[in-house]
């Protein structure tokens, strides 16, 4: 599946150094806000366990037996209060996020830098004052969308007879919002069982609150936590039930500019990273000492954290792999594990097969689990890490 995350946050949290990190993307980084001005498009990589563990003969499109499956990943614009008025570049920012299936925020947790991005003393500027201005931001762009044509909508639904939750994600399908996702807010706030006409201002703003937090699942990267204050990094990690993952996106930026120069060997998402020569410079020793400290503290850089678990638990994905050869687990040129596809966790065989090619769905006769050799029905469920052979009677 296509497969979209976005990057959000204030001016200079740190988002354009996080996605130079996650894709080693060549984009501008400083710090004064709106470094990024035009949206910075990239791809960077879910890592998960190989299953050519399980063979003799490796993949060879894995690292230390580790798979990096691509996703794509947006940097946007740095978000300012009333964005939703246009204020800064926030039609900008948001007419670039309607792109992302998930939104990972990224947040000053260090308390340096004001509600524009403005450098600030360490601990001056309150975290918890960005995390929940982006939530509101965000649904308030929906409903600016939704009001600005809502006396004609409403009149057209009594009208014409039409469903509700149609009109509504025909009017907000810009904003990337499906009709799934209306339906579930209009149960879930209850406004499903109260007469449209008769919604107030605030009955408008709680369903694109819900639709927002539906369609736009979010987590937390609390970045620049290996000099924000402890009790910053607490009053984030009890803000609400979210994921909260600390990061530091300028390590795991230093870690792969290393690998990529051949100093260190390092995967990412690794908790540790090796030497790979002594001719170091000062400089260079001191500053791998320096994120030795950082992994320590943290446990790991943080970035790739936020990526898996935005997929796998955000937005419950798995990672199916579709062989042609169920002996050797290979395409019809001998490549190992050629494909890695990342479905939602629920996806059937027949689902897989379409995901290959349509003419295989349409005419797909059943799969087989490679491993166990089992023979797989269509409404089979897959699970993730299943290598996957397809029998079709296409050509």
């Amino acid at each position: 599946m296509s497969m979209t995350i976005g990057l959000a946050g204030k001016p200079n949290a740190g988002k354009s150094t996080f996605f130079k990190a996650a894709t080693l993307a060549n984009v501008e980084i400083a710090d004064y806000p709106f470094t990024t001005i035009n949206a910075n498009h990239g791809v960077t990589y879910v890592r998960v366990e190989c299953p050519c563990k399980d063979k003799e003969k490796i993949c060879g499109k894995c690292v230390n037996g580790m798979r990096l499956v691509p996703i794509d990943i947006i940097d946007v614009a740095g978000l300012v209060p009333d964005a939703c008025k246009g204020r800064g570049l926030g039609n900008t920012f948001l007419d670039e996020l309607r792109q992302a299936q998930a939104i990972i925020h990224v947040v000053d947790a260090s308390g340096g830098t004001d509600a524009e991005g403005n450098l600030v003393e360490i601990g001056d500027h309150d975290p918890l004052e960005d995390l929940a201005f982006l939530n509101r931001e965000i649904s308030m762009w929906l409903y600016g969308i939704l009001e600005r044509n809502w006396v004609k909508l409403a009149r057209k639904i009594h009208s014409e007879g039409l469903k509700l939750e149609v009109l509504i994600a025909e009017q907000l399908a810009g904003a990337g919002i499906k009709e799934s996702s209306v339906s579930l807010a209009l149960i879930e706030t209850g406004l499903s069982r109260i007469d449209h006409v008769k919604w107030s201002e605030e009955n408008m703003i709680h369903l694109c609150d819900t639709m927002r937090r539906i369609s736009k699942p979010l987590l937390i990267a609390a970045n620049k936590a290996d000099i924000a204050p402890s009790k910053n990094l607490d009053k984030i990690k009890n803000f609400d039930d979210r994921i909260v993952v600390t990061t530091s996106a300028a390590a795991e930026l230093a870690l792969k500019s290393a690998a990529k120069k051949g100093i260190i060997r390092y995967t990412p998402g690794d908790r540790n990273f090796y030497l790979l020569t002594n001719d170091l410079t000062k400089a260079q020793k001191k500053g791998l000492e320096s994120i030795q400290k950082v992994i320590y503290k943290l446990g790991s850089t943080g970035v790739q954290e936020c990526i898996n678990r935005t997929v796998f638990e955000l937005l419950d994905l798995i990672v199916v792999y579709p062989v042609e050869d169920d002996g050797k687990w290979s395409d019809k040129r001998g490549n190992i594990l050629p494909d890695a596809y990342l479905m939602k966790k629920g996806s059937t065989c027949c689902d897989l097969a379409y995901q290959i090619h349509t003419e295989i769905g349409n005419k797909f006769l059943y799969g087989v689990d490679v491993r166990t050799r089992l023979r797989l029905g269509e409404k089979h469920e897959l699970k993730n890490g299943d290598v996957i052979k397809i029998i079709s009677t296409a050509k």
